[in-house]
């Protein structure tokens, strides 16, 4: 099952690659929001494939793991985050592209596969809902561009 969107930013590629590659403040989120995460190869390091993170939550009443690894990081083209929890795998891609200096088209995409019975029941049930779904996922990502673009740096030139 596939979900996908894109946004255009007014902002510079740069900016908005750093702002989504900023996992350090993504893991902050997290935790505010009662999930336990920790990295597991590494403090505050610089983003490259092979970090990895285990996090810890309750969906549903019902405690879950996640497991996931930064497996592609091209600068600032795209990132690509594939991860596994309660029997789904999921690979999660942002692209960037400069349509302009100071604007960036972002298209993010992720993909669900189920790898035991009851995950295909979930994904099987989530089909159903599919248009809803995916419309919270594009509200999301339209939240988190209109976010970068309300940032100070965000009309800044790179290097200025």
């Amino acid at each position: 099952m596939k979900f996908s969107t894109r946004q255009d930013i007014q902002a510079p590629i740069e900016f908005v690659f750093e702002r989504a590659s900023d996992f350090s403040s993504f893991e902050r989120q997290a935790m505010r929001r009662g999930i336990e995460i920790e990295r597991e190869n590494g403090a505050d390091g610089p983003p490259a494939p092979g970090l990895r993170w285990n996090a810890r939550f309750d969906w549903r009443g019902k405690p879950q793991r996640l497991k996931a690894e930064l497996t592609g990081f091209d600068a600032p083209e795209r990132i690509l985050i594939q991860s596994v929890v309660g029997g789904i795998e999921a690979d999660f891609e942002m692209q960037f592209l400069a349509l302009s200096r100071n604007r960036t088209r972002v298209i993010v995409g992720l993909e669900l596969a189920p790898r035991t019975i009851t995950a295909r029941l979930l994904v099987q049930s989530m089909k159903l809902a599919k248009n809803r779904l995916n419309e919270r996922f594009a509200r999301r990502v339209a939240k988190f561009a209109r976010e970068l673009e309300k940032h100070p740096a965000a009309g800044a030139r790179p290097g200025a």
